[in-house]
Order: structure tokens, then sequence, then C-alpha cells
């Protein structure tokens, strides 16, 4: 009965790790670079914020917010 309740333990500790691990090998393997979709989808992004600005213009507080937030992404 103790081997049983030794070999339980030890189960239940080692799917305690993997579930912690899981998040973090998770992160780093979806981590890697852009995908053909994501690209794609990200052209779709600026046309349409495009064809946005032109139909109402940015302000000069909104385009200095963009310029603040373009350079902190890099």
């Amino acid at each position: 009965m103790h081997r049983l309740v030794g070999s339980f333990e030890h189960m239940k500790a080692t799917l305690l790790l993997s579930l912690c691990l899981f998040p973090l090998v998770a992160s780093v393997v979806s981590c890697r670079e852009k995908g053909p979709a994501e690209k794609a989808g990200e052209h779709v992004d600026k046309a349409v914020e495009k064809v946005k600005d032109a139909v109402d213009p940015k302000g000069p507080v909104e385009k200095a917010g963009e310029k603040v937030d373009k350079a902190l992404d890099k």
C-alpha cells in the first residue's frame, strides 16, 4: 500500500510540473517569425487604416501619438 501511495504522489508531482511548464514552453515556441497569413492580415489592417484616414483625417495629436507608438514598438 505504501508503494502505491508513493507512486500516486510522484504522478501528481509530474502532472503538476507538466501543467506549470506548458505555458512557458508554448510561449517560447509561438514567438517565431510571422507567417504568411499574419503578414497578409497586417497588410489588410494597414489598407483599412489608410481608407479610414482618407475618410476621416487624423488630427495633430493623434498623429503624434502614432509616432510615439511606432518609436516604442521598435
